[in-house]
């Protein structure tokens, strides 16, 4: 019998005075089986760090084609297309040919380290493309703030920001390994 989904539920208010977004959330997230409560995370401070009416979560782990997060347009061209992790150079490859802008939020520590060493040079190439390392503190510390049912505040200024719940708060400092040139 193949195991379900965890569902968590999630209040999420963003203030990003760096876009002049200002909008709360009310998102309902599906945790993977194979799916850490930091991975998921991290899911939702890029969806946090990207926010708009039509960026949403896709099937993630579950779908090879699709990536964590996107966003599409009224015709259904992908505009922008969020991964996690350290995918291949295949799959990068892929998804800059497809969407308009893609980001790569890298986390782990040195196993991210080594993967950017691995394939940085090959990723120089799409101008669509950028990446982001969240260090291991910093990915661990969000991943303390999963709740079933959690209410958060998020506020973005000037590249940093800082995600909180009523009992803690996580300040992430966003910076690129690599910037699209539109970005």
């Amino acid at each position: 019998m193949a195991l379900k989904a965890t569902i968590f539920k999630a209040e999420l208010n963003i203030a990003n005075m760096d876009r002049h977004y200002y909008q709360s959330h009310a998102l309902t997230i599906a945790r993977h089986p194979s799916e850490t409560d930091e991975r998921m995370m991290v899911r939702l401070l890029a969806f946090a760090l990207h926010a708009g009416d039509a960026l949403q979560f896709s099937k993630g782990l579950s779908a090879d084609d699709e990536p964590d997060l996107w966003q599409k347009d009224l015709i259904g061209g992908i505009e922008l297309w969020i991964d996690l992790g350290q995918p291949d150079e295949k799959r990068i490859r892929k998804a800059c040919g497809r969407a308009r802008q893609v980001v790569i939020y890298s986390y782990s520590g040195s196993s991210a380290d080594i993967w950017w060493r691995q394939t940085g040079d090959q990723l120089q190439r799409f101008t669509n493309l950028t990446v982001i390392n969240l260090p291991p503190d910093i990915s661990r510390a969000l991943g303390k703030l999963a709740q079933r049912n959690m209410q958060l505040q998020c506020s973005i200024s000037e590249g940093t920001c800082w995600l909180a719940d009523d009992a803690q708060s996580v300040q992430v400092e966003i910076t690129p390994w690599k910037s699209a040139e539109d970005y």
